[in-house]
């Protein structure tokens, strides 16, 4: 029974760091009045998990984004809306907070998600992917719409799919990875 926990929490984990949504409670878009400017999202994630062996598992809740190019922080909802964890992350380090107020830290994201998931993902390509670009890592079979939008690519493992676009970027994110072992699909709904 604590191995069914302990699985469902790291998948919880998975999601929100990997930020990923459908039908649930939006928090509030996360603001500082005397921070520099920063770009803001806020909405829903869902994340589904097939394993090699047909088990399948899936969560979903809702997120707040804030990036102001120097603080990275992303709260994650349940579907009710209340926080259940907070990931902040800044030049050299990250550090994930749980509602209980344990915490988990590392030098950056990619680390942090791999010494609180046992595996690694990029994380760190969400900080462009939310904004409609690609980042620096090498993409495969990028896309654009007639707009000059990116719709779609491969990077680090992780097939893109952007789509309904307003000013600040895509309001949907659909994410798919195959791993040997797994198929992750995350979904991810803009809604502010």
């Amino acid at each position: 029974m604590a191995r069914v926990l302990f699985e469902r929490y790291r998948l919880y984990l998975v999601a929100g760091l990997v930020c990923l949504l459908t039908a649930c409670a939006t928090p509030q878009r996360i603001s500082d009045s005397g921070a520099a400017r920063a770009f803001e999202r806020a909405g829903r994630f869902a994340v589904s998990v097939t394993h090699g062996d047909g088990k399948q598992e899936a969560v979903q809740g809702g997120f707040a984004w804030r990036d102001d190019g120097q603080t990275l922080r992303l709260d994650l909802a349940n579907p009710l809306g209340s926080i259940l964890a907070r990931v902040q992350v800044s030049s050299g380090y990250s550090v994930l907070t749980r509602a209980n107020g344990s915490e988990e830290q590392a030098s950056d994201p990619d680390e942090l998600v791999e010494q609180v998931l046992g595996s690694a993902i990029p994380v760190v390509g969400l900080r462009d992917w939310l904004q409609g670009k690609v980042g620096r890592a090498p993409v495969q079979e990028l896309i654009r719409n007639p707009a000059g939008q990116i719709t779609g690519f491969e990077q680090n493992g992780w097939r893109a799919v952007l789509s309904r676009y307003d000013a600040l970027g895509p309001r949907l994110l659909q994410l798919n990875r195959n791993d040997p072992n797994r198929r992750i699909s995350v979904r991810l709904v803009i809604d502010g």
